[in-house]
């Protein structure tokens, strides 16, 4: 089970930090993605970090900008989002998936959260 938390609303230029937290097992062995959604259109790929640690990726629209991480126990996945602009404003969701490269489709996810909702105001 995946739990996300972190999100909230804020100002353009802001900053969020999204947190990710598993249950019943650890983050050892899965790549960890972040996706985010907008109501009316389909989910996109914000980051992902493989389950190795050494692939990472990063949306066009958000390099430069976010940073994925994980911690040591392998319990968290974080997602640092800075400078921060209205078209970010989404339901974002972690998801886990085994032994992925971080450049995964989402549907190759096993297992995913409920969401958090990120609202940015210019």
């Amino acid at each position: 089970q995946l739990t996300e938390s972190g999100g909230g609303s804020v100002q353009v230029g802001d900053s969020l930090t999204l947190s990710c937290a598993t249950s019943g097992r650890t983050f050892s062995s899965y790549a960890v993605g972040w996706f985010r959604q907008v109501p009316g259109k389909e989910r996109e790929s914000v980051s992902a970090l493989s389950w190795s640690d050494r692939d990472t990726y990063y949306a066009d629209s958000v390099k430069g900008r976010f940073t994925i991480s994980r911690d040591s126990a392998q319990t968290k996945v974080y997602l640092q989002m800075n400078s921060l602009k209205p078209e970010d404003t989404a339901i974002y969701y972690c998801a886990a998936r085994l032994w992925g490269t971080g450049y995964d489709p989402d549907s190759d996810y096993q297992y995913w959260g409920q969401g958090t909702q990120v609202t940015v105001s210019s």
